[in-house]
């Protein structure tokens, strides 16, 4: 049988919420070895004082203030990421490059080697807690209508709103047919009172969230690229693609500069997920994109994304949900028992 290609994808912030409880020991087969990593994880929090990976994936209950805690939150996300990934088959998948949103990156780098055993646990949950401690917030706002096509109204009304709070709100992450922005709480405040509503849901404070990828993180990255040493960092060995759409190919891409991107660049500067995708797709020219989970969240941005660059003829969400009803999807979810299936 003839591997396919694919690009693998991991989720960022606010991946695991309620409907996620369990994910990880649910899916992660007794016997797989990376139940020994996670062990160790687990360890290494137990020493920090925090709750475990396991702990928080078992509980009987989700809330809210402990699920959704910064450096809780990243654990599980981080860890539900590389545990779907071990569970990849590759017997049927060569994976081509490894891409993510905003916190996904950490997952990608934890997939492609660079950040590997009880360090990568011990950045995940330091860079957590240090970004979570800066000021500011986080909304959401479309730029597509409802068949996912660019709404140059919305895009003016969010261009204006950055325009009057310039040195104060900033362009977050770009996510497929969303806008994430990220400011000071006042910036935050009046910028959502402005914008109109819109699909009953929009703006969307982002909870629990501070002004990640803008300048107010200035401090946080400061703190991180002093305390942290390049040996942490390892040469990866797979190719990655950064929140700048920037390639970074496995085998020669150097520590030193992933270190210093990851921990300075991409956590002051706009995370473009949209650009990642694209070029990864252009690249790469994957048969097939897996989704990490936790969840199955990232497959509308995937998609917008596909569809902006009018990816083999996507041209709107009725194309896109047409091809992916294919005996094996272009786009593969392994937040979807489903699609998950075709992927193990």
């Amino acid at each position: 049988m003839s591997r396919k290609t694919a690009l693998v994808v991991c989720p960022g912030r606010g991946s695991y919420n309620r409907p996620e409880l369990g994910y990880i020991q649910q899916h992660l087969p007794a016997a797989s070895p990376f139940r020994q990593q996670l062990g160790e994880f687990d360890a290494l929090r137990a020493e920090l004082g925090l709750a475990t990976v396991t702990e928080l994936d078992s509980a009987a209950s989700f809330s809210n203030a402990r699920h959704i805690k910064a450096e809780n939150a990243a654990a599980l996300i981080f860890s539900a990421g590389l545990a779907d990934f071990s569970q990849i088959n590759r017997d049927k998948f060569d994976i081509v490059a490894i891409t993510g949103n905003s916190m996904g990156w950490y997952t990608a780098l934890g997939c492609a080697g660079v950040w590997q055993g009880r360090d990568s646990m011990q950045l995940v949950t330091s860079m957590a807690q240090l970004t979570a401690g800066a000021a500011g917030g986080q909304f959401i706002y479309p730029l597509v209508n409802s068949d996912w096509q660019l709404d140059i109204d919305k895009q003016a009304r969010l261009a204006e709103q950055l325009y009057l709070h310039q040195g104060a709100l900033f362009m977050s992450i770009a996510y497929g047919g969303y806008a994430v922005l990220a400011g000071t709480q006042s910036a935050v405040q009046q910028a959502m009172q402005a914008l109109p509503p819109c699909d009953e849901r929009f703006p969307l404070l982002l909870p629990g969230h501070a002004a990640f990828h803008s300048p107010l993180m200035q401090s946080a990255a400061d703190q991180a690229l002093a305390h942290f040493a390049e040996p942490l960092f390892a040469t990866p060995q797979l190719p990655l693609i950064d929140g700048r759409g920037v390639i970074w190919p496995s085998q020669l891409a150097q520590p030193s500069a992933l270190k210093a991107y990851t921990l300075g660049q991409q956590v002051c500067d706009t995370f473009n997920f949209s650009r990642a995708i694209q070029v990864a797709v252009k690249e790469f020219a994957p048969e097939h994109i897996i989704l990490l989970g936790p969840g199955s969240g990232l497959g509308g941005a995937v998609a917008q994304s596909l569809i902006a660059l009018n990816w083999q003829g996507l041209s709107s969400k009725q194309d896109f949900s047409h091809a992916q009803q294919a005996d094996c999807p272009f786009v593969l979810s392994m937040g979807l028992p489903e699609q998950r299936q075709l992927v193990c």
